[in-house]
């Protein structure tokens, strides 16, 4: 055993566990180098089967590219598309456009020639007749009007004077200073103030330009009650009106 111990270094090198040296040994002169450290070792390669299932579950490569190469045609489809759309879009403006000009435009042309239609075609009454009308209401013809006639649903505006007969209390003036005129919609209630049945009834058989005196009975008028048009104006009951109504404008009333 002492002879095994004592042998020379060579043969004590491959040894690695040197911890088992008995302490009586003396140590050898030249330590052996520490022994390499572990390389990191990559992982033993999966078996075939559990390789076969990691690169089933991988995306594979191939389906990416038409993927990509989709989007590419989607965008640039997007962008014609889209170039087109506002193409499309501003020449469709500038036609609105342009179809609204020629509207406002030919409007205006239009109204100026019914104007002077309206105005070569309306003429004075040179001598006043009473015309009676089986509801009671009596007009003299002032002007004949040569526009347009007002129908239901139209928009009139007209200047209006009136007074109560027999007093000569006048309780609505548009002609007097800068007043405005009044504006009706044929068939609509309520009226504008001053404005009655009777009022409504004798501009059906009127024409834009004209103007008429009108005695508007009790029953076509504000009735056996009377009214309030407010400002202390009131209409005592069961009064005649007295009227002068002059038609400036007959036209579609807004939707």
């Amino acid at each position: 055993m002492a002879t095994f111990f004592s042998s020379p270094p060579f043969l004590a090198h491959p040894i690695t566990r040197t911890l088992n040296f008995s302490s009586s040994s003396p140590p050898p002169q030249n330590p052996p180098p520490p022994p390499p450290q572990p390389q990191p070792q990559s992982p033993p390669p999966p078996p075939p089967q559990q390789l076969s299932a990691a690169l089933s579950e991988q995306p594979q490569p191939v389906s990416v590219k038409p993927q990509k190469k989709q989007r590419t045609t989607v965008e640039s489809t997007d962008w014609i598309a889209s170039s087109l759309t506002r193409r499309f879009g501003l020449g469709a403006g500038l036609a609105w456009a342009a179809f609204l000009a020629v509207g406002v435009v030919s409007e205006q042309i239009k109204t100026r020639l019914e104007v002077s239609e309206q105005e070569a075609s309306t003429r004075n009454v040179e001598k006043e007749e009473e015309v009676v009308l089986p509801n009671g209401i009596r007009y003299y013809e002032l002007r004949v009007g040569g526009g347009a006639s007002p129908r239901p649903g139209d928009l009139v505006v007209i200047d209006l004077k009136g007074k109560i007969e027999g007093s000569g209390k006048v309780f609505v003036d548009t002609f007097e200073g800068d007043k405005k005129p009044l504006a009706l919609v044929m068939g609509s209630r309520p009226y504008s103030k001053g404005v009655c049945e009777g009022i409504e009834y004798v501009l059906r058989s009127m024409k834009a330009g004209g103007k008429r005196r009108v005695i508007v009975p009790p029953g076509l008028g504000y009735g056996e009650k009377g009214t309030d048009l407010g400002t202390g104006v009131q209409i005592p009951p069961s009064s005649t009106l007295e009227y002068i109504v002059e038609v400036d404008k007959v036209s579609i009333a807004p939707a």
